[in-house]
């Protein structure tokens, strides 16, 4: 078997739906509408918060991230895919899918930290809510958001580095019309046990950590609602977390039934890993911004008002 390193290895092929190659024109026209409304909703959450004064708080400015990390995937996964499906066209360069993978996962896990800080922001709120403004001020804020992106960028630089010390074969076709790491790692040759343990270290200590400790939030926020004397106070607390963790439930729900697929599904069709896939990337973009439009109500009024003046 004739093996390769990552400087002479062929270009990696890129896949859509496998056997539904004919159809791939019209699959496009979804993928171009949801990535439309992803683009349009998140950044309209960014003009709004950006523009609004009143809107300039802790968990507005969390919000903006989330919407900053959301529009980053779809800058990400955009354009090989649209490669794909537009112009069929497979071939990409084994480094720029190692940046694309990169940048993906990077993204991914600032998620997952943004909603984490949200949590932080809505336990402070309900639970402390004299030392909110002390505790969230704006140094405490930037601290927080830097040490999310720093965090994402940091833990992922061994990622591509021992990606490019594996040896390939001549398989060189990949699951999905993105590159992500288990896809990459698996068309290795070599012993790339390291990389997996990696890949799994990863989302140990970045989603199953932030998980725990969001959750761990919940129950100390449920905890102070439940003393809360009146029902009226309680859900208008409660209320403040809907949006929050409906955009939890978005992002995790998907990453758990990709590593439920990729452990469990072998005998799967083959089509059901690629649509998790899609579904792991594009449904958080594509609705977080939605959720927190209809569940907000301040960014409700504010986008109201926009279109409003558009119409008028």
């Amino acid at each position: 078997m004739r093996l390769f390193n990552s400087t002479n290895f062929h270009p990696l092929l890129l896949s859509g739906f496998s056997g539904l190659e004919f159809y791939h024109p019209q699959i496009s026209v979804l993928f171009c509408a949801l990535y439309l409304v992803a683009i349009m909703g998140n950044c309209t959450i960014l003009i709004v918060i950006w523009v609004e004064q009143s809107l300039h708080e802790p968990m507005y400015f969390f919000l903006s991230m989330l919407a900053i990390s959301d529009l980053g995937l779809c800058a990400t996964t955009l354009p090989t895919m649209l490669k794909i499906f537009w112009f069929t066209y497979q071939e990409i360069h084994f480094d720029a899918c190692l940046a694309q993978m990169y940048f993906i996962h990077i993204f991914s896990m600032m998620e997952s930290g943004i909603l984490l800080s949200m949590a932080f922001d809505r336990y402070v709120a309900i639970s402390n809510p004299l030392r909110y403004t002390a505790i969230l001020n704006g140094a405490n804020i930037v601290k927080i958001s830097l040490g999310v992106v720093l965090w994402a960028v940091i833990v992922l630089i061994p990622a591509p580095v021992l990606i490019k010390q594996l040896k390939f074969c001549e398989d060189n076709v990949l699951f999905h019309s993105y590159c992500l790491h288990p896809d990459i790692i698996r068309l290795s040759c070599s012993d790339h046990r390291i990389n997996s343990f990696l890949g799994l270290f990863v989302i140990i200590i970045t989603f199953g950590v932030d998980s725990v400790l969001i959750l761990l939030s919940y129950v100390k926020i449920l905890t102070t609602v439940l003393g809360i004397a009146s029902q009226e106070g309680r859900l208008k607390a409660l209320n403040t977390c809907v949006s929050h963790i409906c955009a939890v439930l978005l992002v995790y729900i998907p990453m758990l039934g990709v590593s439920i697929i990729h452990h469990f599904g072998k005998y799967a069709p083959p089509v059901i890993p690629v649509i998790m896939g899609y579904v792991y990337l594009l449904v958080p973009p594509v609705l977080n911004p939605v959720v927190y439009c209809i569940k907000t109500c301040e960014i409700r009024t504010h986008v109201l008002g926009i279109f409003q003046n558009i119409s008028n």
